[in-house]
């Protein structure tokens, strides 16, 4: 299960993580949304270890999605060493995000 990311967390675990980092911003009332989810928590097993896995929850988490330009969700940005390396707005297959991750590891 992916890991919930906040705006009080977002730092520590994005930011200073020493492993590569995906984050799925999100809400409850999109419908692409929800056909994204599955695939993150999805890798979040099979990365489990290797890339930290995790959803910021837009409407209660504005500051980073505000920061980091996030207009369409889904969107998620893959963060290597506190950088962004990696974008995917809206839906697209598991395998355009294993990639992005593959080639970080």
């Amino acid at each position: 299960m992916a890991l919930a990311i906040t705006d009080a967390t977002f730092e520590d675990v994005v930011l200073k993580s020493d492993k590569p980092v995906m984050v799925d911003f999100w809400a409850a009332w999109c419908g692409p949304c929800r056909m994204v989810g599955p695939i993150i928590d999805e890798l979040s097993n099979e990365y489990e270890g290797k890339v930290v896995v995790g959803k910021v929850d837009v409407d209660a988490n504005q500051e980073f999605a505000a920061k980091y330009g996030v207009r369409n969700i889904p969107t998620v940005l893959v963060f290597h060493n506190g950088e962004v390396v990696g974008k995917q707005v809206g839906v697209a297959p598991k395998q355009t995000y294993a990639d992005s991750l593959d080639a970080l590891l």
